[in-house]
C-alpha cells in the first residue's frame, strides 16, 4: 500500500462516524450511551475558536455544538478550557454545570451551578439546572424555591412552560398540593407555545386526560423520555406507583438519555425498588 493510499485510509477513519462516537454515559446496569458524529456545526465553531482563540463566547459556541451532539465530555472540556481564561464567566458554569448533569455526575454539576448562581443569581440556565440537580437529589423543597426563581427569568415561553411543569412537579413532591394548583391557577406559562411540557401543563390542569399525552407522532427520544416521565411521576403524586414505575421504564427505554426525563425516570425508578 503506497504512503497516499496509508495517509488516506488513516485521515478516513479518523473522520468516521464510529471514532465520533465516544461514550458519554454508562448506566448502572452496564448500558452505554453514546456521541453522535459531528454533521458540521462542530468543526464551524472549531474553525472560529481557532481564529480567535481568546473569545470566551467561541468556546461556548463549540461546547453548545459539541452538545448538540451528545459530546458531553467534550463540551465539560472546551468550558473548562475557556474557565481559564474567565474563571468568575457565570455562564461558563452554567453549561458546565448543565453537561455535568447530562453525563450523571451530579456532585459536579452541583458545585458548577452553585458558583455560578454565586456570580449571577438571575441567571435562568443556573437557576432552572440547579433545580434540576435539587430534584434528582430527592430536595423537592429546594426545587422547588429554584424553579420559582427561574419563572420570571425565562428567556422565552418554551424555558417559561419547562420551569412551570418542573415547580409544579417539585411541589407535589414536597405535598404542597394546594400551593402547586394555586400556582398552575395563576397561568404563568400563558405565553403561546407547543412542546412537551405544555402537553404535561394540560395534563395537570385536567385540560387532556392521561391517554393523550403520548401521541403516534412522539418519535423523537427525548420527546418520547420527557412525556413518559411527566405522566410517569402523574401517576406517582396520585398514589398509582405500579403505573409510574410502567412510564418510567417506557422512558428510560425511549433512548433520549440527555433529557432530564429520562435521568428522573433513572432516579425515580431506583426509589421505587
Amino acid at each position: 500500500m503506497s504512503r497516499g493510499l496509508i495517509a488516506f485510509v488513516v485521515a478516513a477513519a479518523a473522520a468516521s462516524p464510529v471514532s465520533a462516537q465516544t461514550v458519554q454515559y454508562r448506566s448502572p446496569a452496564g448500558v452505554e450511551y453514546r456521541s453522535q458524529p459531528d454533521t458540521g456545526p462542530i468543526a464551524r465553531a472549531q474553525a472560529a475558536l481557532t481564529a480567535d482563540p481568546k473569545n470566551v463566547q467561541r468556546f461556548i459556541d463549540l461546547g453548545v455544538a459539541q452538545s448538540g451532539a451528545r459530546q458531553f465530555r467534550e463540551a465539560i472540556q472546551t468550558f473548562t478550557k475557556a474557565m481559564a481564561i474567565e474563571p468568575n464567566n457565570a455562564m461558563l458554569y452554567r453549561w458546565r454545570g448543565h453537561r455535568y448533569l447530562s453525563v450523571r455526575e451530579l456532585d459536579k454539576a452541583q458545585a458548577d451551578l452553585t458558583k455560578g448562581l454565586k456570580l449571577d443569581s438571575t441567571n435562568y440556565g443556573i437557576l432552572y439546572h440547579l433545580g434540576i440537580v435539587r430534584f434528582a437529589r430527592g430536595d423537592f423543597a429546594g426545587a422547588a424555591q429554584l424553579f420559582a426563581r427561574a419563572q420570571p427569568h425565562a428567556p422565552d415561553a418554551g424555558e417559561l412552560a419547562g420551569s412551570t411543569d418542573w415547580l409544579w412537579m417539585s411541589l407535589m413532591r414536597v405535598g404542597r398540593k394546594a400551593d402547586a394548583e394555586a400556582m398552575l391557577a395563576r397561568r404563568p406559562d400563558s405565553l403561546p407555545v407547543d412542546n412537551a411540557y405544555t402537553r404535561r401543563l394540560k395534563l395537570y390542569r385536567g385540560e387532556i386526560g392521561p391517554d393523550a399525552v403520548i401521541t403516534s407522532a412522539d418519535t423523537a427520544d427525548v420527546q418520547a423520555a420527557t412525556l413518559a416521565y411527566g405522566l410517569g411521576n402523574w401517576y406517582l403524586v396520585r398514589g398509582d406507583t405500579a403505573r409510574a414505575k410502567t412510564y418510567f421504564e417506557r422512558s428510560v427505554k425511549s433512548g433520549g438519555w440527555p433529557g432530564f426525563g429520562f435521568i428522573m425516570s433513572e432516579v425515580d425508578l431506583r426509589r421505587l425498588k
